[in-house]
Order: C-alpha cells, then structure tokens, then sequence
C-alpha cells in the first residue's frame, strides 16, 4: 500500500530549521511535549532529526561555556548522534516497517528531496495490525 493515505502532512507536523537556536528546540520540545522532531532547510529538504538526547549531550558543554551561551547554539551545530533516514513517497508501508523500529516517525521526502511530511510509527503499527486480523478473519 501507498503511504500517501498515512501520510502527516508538512503543514501538521511541528518541524524546525536548523538555523534555529537550541533555546527554541527546547521550548518547541518541551511545549509539544516531542523526545525529537525533524529540522528543514529554508529551501524545504529534510536535514534530519533532532532528539533530546543531542540536546542533552550538547549542554554538557555548558559547564565549559555557561547555559544562556550554550542556549544560543544553531542546530546545525548540533550533532546528531542518530541518521533518521527518510523515505519517498512512492514507497510502500512495507517498506517502512523495519525503519519504524528505531524511529518515532518516518520523514517523507518527494521527488526532489523537499519534506512533505511523516508517517508516524503508530500508523505502522495499526497497518500492521489490520493486515494480521484482516487475516486471521479470512482463514473462519
């Protein structure tokens, strides 16, 4: 199947830029109450995905360089300790299963690389789910 019908659209999903600074990824993280969230460049394309965890690593640096300095970081200059890879949307759900065991969500990427959207694992999850009992249910 598609994953076009799963399909969160860019417009509904909580994304930064990478030129933003940690203080806003903190304060979008904490207000959605989100453990990641995927960063988009200017131009649209999926850069890959912040986590708490590469914000909690790189306030270790603030016993070097103090918290507000730290704060003031570009995400960019964050590293991500994890590669979210991302998917076209001419995949298929299958395709996404094995990926959604390491990821909270799947970026979707068109044919030009521009993010337009996530599939969210829980939508995997009931796809999955779906074809098990639409199976069971065929063998009565």
């Amino acid at each position: 199947m598609n994953i076009a019908f799963y399909l969160l659209p860019k417009d509904e999903v909580k994304y930064l830029n990478p030129e933003a600074t940690m203080r806003q990824a903190l304060e979008k993280l904490s207000y959605h109450k989100y453990t990641s969230v995927p960063l988009v460049s200017e131009e649209g394309r999926y850069i890959g995905t912040l986590t708490e965890g590469d914000l909690l690593w790189k306030l270790r640096e603030a016993f070097d360089k103090g918290y507000d300095e730290v704060l003031k970081t570009k995400l960019v200059d964050v590293p991500q300790r994890i590669n979210n890879i991302s998917v076209s949307i001419n995949s298929n759900m299958e395709d996404l299963i094995t990926l959604s065991t390491d990821q909270n969500f799947i970026p979707v990427t068109d044919d030009d690389g521009h993010f337009i959207g996530i599939i969210r694992r829980r939508d995997i999850i009931k796809y999955c789910a779906n074809l098990i009992w639409n199976k069971e249910l065929t063998k009565d």
